[in-house]
């Protein structure tokens, strides 16, 4: 995701094979591609091996996605196109004064289940047949919810663990100290029951408490990311013997705007 200083969101791409690279690798703005302007944010990608395609999962006020044959043609993405017609009425009602946010999703062999958040401590769960998709996805479920919504709030993700008939979902929350972290639970399903696993800011999945720095840490945030997958697709496959999370941290100093906000990878 970008931002600009008029606060306009929009996505981009970047290519590199080591990580070493990734600081100076070329950034190709999405709105350049069949994306177009207008607002977008929070890219979830995999290879969705049915259809040959690569999707795009992200997020324009809509549930929305894009297809692209060609990863490497980053200019290849197709219009925008949406899950739902609408804001489902089960956000609408339950949405408060959040914001219908972070867009994932994750296929078993059956199904695929599209995941969002409202900032309000709702996390929304919608499903469609894998032989349908994208198309036929159902009106959203609360598949989980709290009554304080920092500790459910945004960034969700469901990943398939390999070797194991077990899912791990992962929920960034906003601590105490107004902090990011990530919470998160196990399950049998993607679509459930949840066990918590490393559920709490003194002991999170990911966080300041849990990660370590070389010299003074360069944040105490540990924010909206995504796990290295094993493989590239839409199952989102993880390793459990190694566990790599690509996140956004900022300066701990730096205040003001969420949007001003030095935001680093």
């Amino acid at each position: 995701s970008t931002v600009n200083s008029a606060g306009n969101y929009s996505m981009e791409t970047l290519n590199f094979t080591d990580w070493s690279q990734a600081g100076n690798a070329p950034q190709y703005y999405l709105d350049q591609s069949g994306i177009g302007g207008g607002y977008t944010a929070a890219p979830e990608i995999f290879y969705f091996a049915p259809q040959h395609l690569w999707y795009l999962v992200y997020q324009t006020g809509n549930a929305s996605y894009s297809t692209n044959p060609d990863i490497t043609n980053p200019a290849g993405w197709s219009a925008p196109k949406n899950f739902y017609s609408g804001e489902p009425p089960i956000i609408q009602q339950n949405i408060g004064s959040g914001y219908w946010v972070d867009m994932s999703v994750t296929c078993d062999s059956a199904n695929c289940y599209l995941f969002s958040s409202d900032d309000n401590g709702h996390l929304y769960r919608s499903q469609t047949s894998l032989a349908n998709f994208p198309n036929g996805m159902s009106q959203p479920v609360i598949a989980m919810q709290d009554s304080n919504p920092y500790n459910l709030f945004e960034a969700s993700h469901v990943y398939t663990v390999a070797g194991t008939n077990t899912y791990l979902l992962m929920v960034e929350a906003i601590g105490g100290s107004g902090h990011r972290y990530f919470r998160s639970w196990t399950a049998p399903s993607i679509a459930g029951p949840y066990t918590p696993l490393a559920a709490s800011e003194s002991a999170p999945l990911a966080g300041a408490a849990d990660v370590s720095f070389n010299g003074t840490p360069w944040t105490q945030d540990i924010s909206h990311g995504d796990l290295i997958r094993s493989t590239t697709d839409q199952t989102l496959t993880i390793n459990p013997c190694k566990l790599q999370f690509l996140y956004q941290g900022k300066d701990p100093s730096a205040g003001g705007n969420y949007n001003d906000l030095p935001w680093r990878l």
